[in-house]
Order: C-alpha cells, then structure tokens, then sequence
C-alpha cells in the first residue's frame, strides 16, 4: 500500500490553518480579559444604562404594595349623576339621516344618527339628549325636541 503523499502545498495550507485558529483562539482569550470589566452595565437614578455603579445614598425604597397593576378604577363622576344634557342641533342631513348636535354647556359636538331620536328633528332645533359611546366617539342618543 502506498503513503499518502505530503506536498509542499498541503503542508502550508495546514500551517496556514493552525496559525489561524491560534490567533483566533489568542483573540478570543484577549476579549474575555478586557471585557470582564464592561460586562456590567447598571441603571441610574433618572433610569440611563451606565457603566460605572449607582451612588447608594440617592437609592430609592419602593413598597411594592402601591404599585398599582392594570387599570385603575373608575370614579363617579357628575355626567353619570345627570346623564340628560341640552343643546342645539348645529347640522343634520334629512336625506342621510345624520348630524351633530352642539352641547350648550361644554361646546363640544356630539354625532347623531336618525336612529338615536325620539322626535324629528331640524338644524337650530333645541334639544335634551344622553351620550352613549359609539365606535369613533360619543354619539347623542335619545334626542327629543325642548
């Protein structure tokens, strides 16, 4: 049986691929050593990543009681009390069957839809509705004329 023959080019492809694994092996060593010291990264008082540690005397204690998970609870408040509330129908459309209706109190415009009233009604009309949410919003519901 015949040896396997080593050229010249084989034997330097070889050298070639240990001496790479050695300096990668090298540098590898080098990035553990310089990086044992910036692996910590802490957080700060105002909550920045640094990497030097927090003073102590501006530590913080947290009762982990009042932190509050979800939504807080809702209140009563004064709308639910008088839920009925006047206005003036600023615009409304006979043909599509919308319009909007101006609160006197707040100002604010209210959507309603032919659906929602009582009576009919016409633009400059004075008007006692209740709100209700709808999909884009509150909407005027119940409406009848003053």
């Amino acid at each position: 049986m015949a040896r396997a023959q080593e050229t010249f080019g084989k034997k330097e492809r070889e050298k070639k691929r240990l001496k790479k694994r050695e300096e990668k092996a090298k540098k590898k060593e080098q990035r553990k050593a310089s990086d044992q010291d910036s692996m910590f990264v802490y957080v700060d008082e105002n909550g920045h990543l640094v990497d030097t540690p927090p003073d102590p005397s501006k530590k913080i204690k947290v009762d982990a009681e009042s932190i509050v998970l979800g939504i807080p609870k809702k209140e009563e408040s004064d709308e639910e009390i008088d839920p009925v509330r006047k206005g003036r129908v600023e615009f409304f459309n006979d043909s599509k069957g919308y319009g909007f209706i101006k609160d006197t109190d707040t100002q604010e415009k209210f959507f309603v839809h032919i659906n929602g009233c009582l009576e009919e009604i016409k633009e400059n009309n004075m008007v006692q509705f209740e709100l209700e949410k709808g999909m884009k919003g509150m909407n005027a519901v119940r409406v009848k004329k003053v």
